[in-house]
């Protein structure tokens, strides 16, 4: 049993060291002096400080993060709204439903990017010949793009809490003179709160990830941050990037320990109230 503890311990160790260790090497080579990433040539913060000065960058890391935040708070409203009506659908309807919804999530992003491209040519060519004024691809169809893989990530994260959610407690918030939205608000959403809060984080992290659906939709004129990583990578990509990446990355780590600690004191106050019934 010790034996097989230690293995255990040991292949965990290994798996985290096979997936960080990457990581630990970028953000190491953040502070190179040189450009090199092999050789270390000194301590230095001179490709933060570049980074900062760079407006390609830093153009595509503010379209990337405006993209991503309304296509996250976009989607989280109607993937929610979505989710609430599937649960609401008799058994049948509902599987079909949550079927068609799967499709996008079982599907390659390259055939959906293709396919949302050859869309918004046809839609853009339609529309230009019949108002007769100039539209092309660009903020408007990535944010659309993005949205459309985020929604079905969205009823995912929420159709979890909607099934434990008791049936009868939208009619009981009725009875006692609550009614429409604000039932909803006060009652129902408290409930289902953690799906709605998980399905925006999965949907920003998508999209601030997301390559190839962003190449076929964003157009000539429009670059992400990863678009803008990619065409580096052909030539040689700058430390700058290791700089950016180090900053993304422990912006994600901070936020991740926020929320697991504002997930604990939540269940420790839970506790203490249900101690405190228990004592009454």
């Amino acid at each position: 049993m010790k034996k097989n503890g230690i293995l255990s311990r040991l292949f965990m160790a290994l798996c985290f060291l096979f997936l960080y260790a990457p990581i630990l090497v970028l953000v190491v080579f953040s502070f190179n002096a040189s450009k090199s990433k092999a050789v270390w040539a000194g301590f230095s913060l001179k490709w933060y400080a570049e980074l900062f000065q760079n407006e390609m960058i830093l153009n595509a890391l503010w379209l990337t993060l405006a993209v991503s935040a309304l296509a996250a708070i976009i989607s989280t409203v109607l993937g929610t709204a979505a989710a609430i009506g599937f649960r609401n659908m008799k058994h049948r309807s509902r599987s079909v439903c949550m079927t068609i919804n799967n499709i996008p999530l079982t599907n390659a992003d390259i055939i959906t990017g293709v396919s949302m491209m050859l869309l918004f040519l046809f839609g853009i060519s339609a529309v230009n010949g019949l108002f007769g004024f100039k539209w092309r691809m660009g903020f408007a169809t990535l944010l659309i793009a993005h949205i459309t893989f985020d929604v079905p990530n969205v009823i995912l994260s929420v159709m979890p809490k909607l099934r434990q959610l008791d049936p009868n407690i939208y009619e009981a918030a009725q009875d006692l003179g609550d009614h429409g939205f604000h039932a909803f608000r006060k009652v129902i959403l408290p409930e289902i709160m953690p799906g709605v809060v998980n399905g925006l984080i999965i949907a920003f992290t998508l999209s601030i990830d997301d390559f190839v659906i962003s190449y076929f939709t964003a157009g000539s004129q429009t670059q992400t941050l990863s678009m803008v990583i990619y065409s580096m990578a052909k030539k040689r990509v700058s430390p700058e990037i290791n700089a950016l990446s180090t900053l993304m990355f422990v912006a994600v780590v901070a936020l991740m320990v926020l929320v697991n600690l504002r997930q604990t004191r939540q269940e420790r106050l839970a506790k203490r109230q249900r101690e405190k019934l228990t004592a009454q």
